[in-house]
Formats: structure tokens, C-alpha cells, sequence
């Protein structure tokens, strides 16, 4: 049986893989593994919110079903941002929250991740425990079931979005008079709160993909399709534009002349301003082994230490923790600001970005220059069993010789997706025509091995 939860939670094909029932039955099985201590009445809390995706609408009916039939008092904030929620469930003091959403994947599959009290991603220890106890509860094992007044009460909590976007803009160094920012939230869940935090700060705001009609998430906008975006920052003369995803966990930019600024790109500006600031503490810098070679080379140059971890958010986040580090984050645009988030927050990257151009009177494209991106590529084969990557001599045998052509000058990294079946090929090499020789070898090396 494999594993429900992935490096983002539990997602899958809302109604399909991910149903009611279960939705429903992990709620049941978190309650019993995160109730932790007691709110006053003698039951806890749980903050649920959602992205706008159709299928958010039963499953969240399910969750909370599920939770409230397990004796958990239940939070309401609506449609809100992944961080937002985290957020909030620090802020309202709850013993856990719970997002349901499927972040930057289609609009068909959506997916539930729960935080832990003060709104921290769960271990996977905390994980795995969750799961054997739904996979106990499926196979018959009975659980405690509260009745009369001892079952969980639901309320809504209107103040959300504004508790969030003040929070948001009490983090920012200084204002953001004087710039026209053009804001894509994805038809996604920031798409009520991200253009008002900007206009709260003083931007003037041209926001797109603010439309959500459940349906229409990610769809050809957002931070993994920037052709919107780059088109109306030069349409409108903006001095940058900002992308979110549909939960609005992660964030990309593009100057004014529509040019991409990546996570990685973003860190190194990040890094440099709080250094100045004397808030790096550390004066380090954590991010995967995905982020472009031009990250560690920029990092080194400014006396900055880059700590690199595995892919995926919730690993850098974790090596914050245990060093006491600010800022982390991964190319994608995942980037974590410790003192003002518990996970990757998008529109608070985005604002701190802009706060940068604002402070220092310099373009997003003159500040990007602190980082030089060597050449990368990077290939999704979909429709493989990635299970088997470790463990495929004919594979192993084709990376081998594909560092073999790289020599020191470059690298290759072959990772089975977290939360899509498929397998990623990155190449890294100093001459774009190699690394996209390799990476295509490479690809089907693992069409052929694992297909």
C-alpha cells in the first residue's frame, strides 16, 4: 500500500482518488493525532480554509463533517491562501488547521494539508501516524464518538482576509509609494487578498487572473504560465509584476521589460537586503539541491553561505528550524521568511520584493543581476513508474554517463515528483545547447527504463 501523503500532503483527482469518504476519515484521523491541549470549553480548535477549486466545495464540507464528528470545534475562514490559513492558525491559537487545496496542480485535483499548532507543516513522523490511524479506522477499528454537546461546533470567521493582509503589511521594511505592480493571483485563492495587501502598502495596482469561478485555477495564468503576466507589465509600463500560484504558497516576478526573476533570483535579492538589514541570521541562505549552480556561485561572491537540502519546501523549512535560519527556499518559488511565516508565502515574497525595489530607488532587473543563471533544463516525463529511480541499473548507467559528458562544469539530477506521477530530468551545464542534449538523452533513458 503506498504512501497517502506526499511532500505536500495528500492529493490527488478530487471525487477520484481524493473523495469524500476520504477526506472525510483523515479529518477524523488528524482530530485524534493533533487535538493536543484543549481549547476552553474543553475542546480544540481546527481552522479549515480552501482554495476556490469547484471540488473545494464538498470536500471541505466533508472535512468539516469529519472534524466536528470527532468532537474538534471548527474555524471557517473561507477561500484564503495556503500561508494565510498557516497564519491563522497560529493567530486564532487553534490546535491545528487544515487547507484543502491541490496548490499549483489542475483545476481537477485538489488536496488536504494539515498544520500543526502555531501553523507549522507536520513532521513526517506526525504524518505517518495520521495515516495508520484513517488506514485503522477504514479497516473497522472503532474510534471515540462524541454525542450530545460533546460534538464539535462550527463557526465562520469573517476577519481572515483582513487579519492576514494587515499582518502582511506590518511585515514590510518600508512602503511601496511610486510603483505600478502588476499582480497575477491565478484565479486562485489570493485573488481577493494579494492585490489589496500591494494597494495597503501604496502600490498602484494593475491586478490579473483575479477572476476565480471555481473552475478556472492555474488555467493558463499564475506562476507557472508567465506569458500573461510579461505581457501586461509591458502593456502597462509597470516597474514589475508579481505571480502567485493557486494557494499562493509560492511566488515568481518579471521586470519591467517582461524578463523572468525565479526563486532562485529572488533569494539571492532576498539575502542580500536582509543581510543589510541585519536580519539574515547567519548570514545563510537555505535552499534545494534543484536551485541553479549561479545561486551558490552569487552567495559565495557576497560572503553569504548557501545550505542546500532535498527538494521540497517542507525540507528547507525544516533545516530553518534547526539552524535558527531566515530565509530559505527553492527555485519553483517557494520561499520562506521565518519571521513573519511558518511556510512559503507568495504575496508576502512578492511584497518584500517589491519593498527592495522601492528602498533602494533600483530597477527588479539591475538588483537580479547579483545572481547569473547557468544554463538549465529541466524535463518532466510523465507516465513512468517513479518508484523505480533508485533502482534501475539501465538508468543509473545512463546518469553515469551523462556526468560523464557534463565533466565539472555541470550536473544532473533525476527526482521522482512529490505530488505528480512523473519524473523530473534536471541538467545543469555552462553551454545551454549540452544541457539540453543531455537532458533529452536523459529523458528518454527514463521513458525507456521505467516506461
Amino acid at each position: 500500500m503506498g504512501r497517502l501523503f506526499g511532500t505536500d500532503g495528500v492529493r490527488g483527482i478530487a471525487n477520484a482518488d481524493l473523495t469524500a469518504e476520504m477526506a472525510l476519515g483523515l479529518s477524523v484521523a488528524a482530530a485524534g493525532v493533533l487535538s493536543g491541549d484543549s481549547a476552553g470549553d474543553g475542546r480544540p480548535t481546527a481552522v479549515v480554509g480552501r482554495d476556490p477549486r469547484a471540488s473545494g466545495e464538498f470536500l471541505e464540507a466533508a472535512v468539516v463533517a469529519g472534524l466536528a464528528s470527532a468532537g474538534v470545534n471548527v474555524v471557517r475562514v473561507g477561500i484564503l491562501p495556503t500561508p494565510a490559513v498557516a497564519y491563522l492558525t497560529g493567530a486564532l491559537d487553534a490546535a491545528f488547521g487544515v487547507m484543502l487545496s491541490a496548490s499549483h496542480n489542475p483545476m481537477p485535483d485538489n488536496g488536504i494539508k494539515f498544520f500543526a499548532r502555531g501553523g507549522h507543516k507536520l513532521a513526517d513522523a506526525l504524518e505517518d501516524r495520521i495515516e495508520a490511524a484513517y488506514h485503522a479506522h477504514a479497516a473497522g477499528e472503532p474510534w471515540d464518538r462524541p454525542v450530545g454537546a460533546g460534538v464539535g461546533r462550527v463557526t465562520e470567521y469573517g476577519a481572515g482576509a483582513d487579519d492576514y493582509v494587515t499582518h502582511l503589511v506590518g511585515a514590510l521594511p518600508n512602503r511601496l509609494d511610486g510603483l505600478k505592480i502588476v499582480i497575477d493571483t491565478a484565479h486562485g485563492a489570493a485573488a481577493l487578498v494579494a492585490p489589496g495587501a500591494f494597494a495597503r502598502a501604496g502600490a498602484e495596482v494593475v491586478a490579473i487572473g483575479a477572476d476565480p469561478d471555481g473552475l478556472n485555477i492555474n488555467e493558463g495564468c499564475g506562476s507557472t504560465h508567465l506569458e500573461p503576466l510579461r505581457a501586461a507589465v509591458v502593456e502597462h509600463g509597470a516597474d514589475l509584476g508579481i505571480a502567485v500560484d493557486g494557494d499562493a504558497d509560492r511566488c515568481l516576478a518579471v521586470d519591467a521589460a517582461g524578463r523572468d526573476i525565479d526563486g532562485d533570483q529572488i533569494l539571492a535579492v532576498l539575502g542580500v537586503a536582509m543581510r543589510e538589514a541585519g536580519t539574515l541570521r547567519e548570514d545563510t541562505v537555505v535552499a534545494t539541491v534543484m536551485s541553479n549552480l549561479g545561486l551558490s556561485l552569487a552567495m559565495e561572491r557576497e560572503g553569504l553561505r548557501l545550505l542546500q537540502t532535498s527538494v521540497g519546501d517542507r525540507y528547507v523549512l525544516e533545516e530553518m528550524r534547526r539552524g535558527g535560519y531566515a530565509l530559505g527556499g527553492e527555485q519553483s518559488g517557494h520561499v520562506i521568511v521565518t519571521d513573519h511565516a511558518t511556510t512559503g508565502d507568495g504575496t508576502l515574497t512578492g511584497l518584500l520584493l517589491a519593498a527592495r525595489v522601492a528602498d533602494t530607488g533600483r530597477t527588479l532587473a539591475d538588483l537580479g543581476t547579483v545572481m547569473e543563471r547557468l544554463p538549465q533544463v529541466l524535463i518532466n516525463v510523465p507516465d513512468v513508474d517513479k518508484a523505480r529511480v533508485g533502482r534501475s541499473p539501465e538508468l543509473a548507467d545512463a546518469v553515469t554517463d551523462a556526468e560523464r559528458q557534463l565533466g565539472a562544469t555541470g550536473r544532473v539530477l533525476l527526482r521522482p515528483s512529490g505530488t505528480e506521477p512523473l519524473v523530473r530530468v534536471m541538467v545543469e551545464a555552462a553551454d545551454a545547447a549540452q544541457a539540453r542534449a543531455v537532458a533529452s538523452g536523459l529523458a528518454d533513458a527514463v521513458k525507456s527504463a521505467l516506461g
